[in-house]
């Protein structure tokens, strides 16, 4: 579901000094964002569990996981998790574009802030805010 690339700054979260900035293909149908572990590595970036994950084909494998720093288009999330990759492999996947409150628009081969839902409990029940 891939339809265009974005410019991302990418960081190790413990040490935001070593920084890369690269091209993540957006797929709205990828769950986790993915680089290369070669490139993640080099940030010093460290796996903080293995994670069982269904590939679009439908085989199921076992990726180390770590945490980065992403900024695209002047939205930031300090830790979001990404999977340490095959070499040719950069993608921008939902978890990530929900934590940046950025939604990928097709037609116009581009990212858009959108509203994002925060779930609270008030008084035993759920509350749903929406916020900018």
């Amino acid at each position: 579901m891939g339809t265009f690339t974005v410019r991302a700054r990418v960081w190790n979260i413990h040490n935001p000094a070593k920084a890369v900035e690269v091209d993540l293909l957006v797929d709205a149908g990828a769950t986790y964002t993915v680089m290369p572990a070669e490139l993640l590595e080099s940030l010093g970036v460290s796996a903080v569990r293995v994670a069982r994950l269904r590939l679009a084909d439908g085989r199921v494998v076992e990726r180390r996981v770590g945490e980065v720093g992403i900024d695209v288009e002047g939205f930031r999330a300090s830790a979001t998790p990404v999977v340490f990759g095959d070499r040719d492999i950069y993608l921008l996947g939902s978890v990530t574009m929900e934590q940046l409150g950025l939604a990928p628009d097709p037609a116009e081969k581009r990212l858009k802030p959108v509203e994002a839902l925060l779930m609270g409990i008030y008084r035993g029940s759920i509350r749903v805010e929406t916020v900018r």
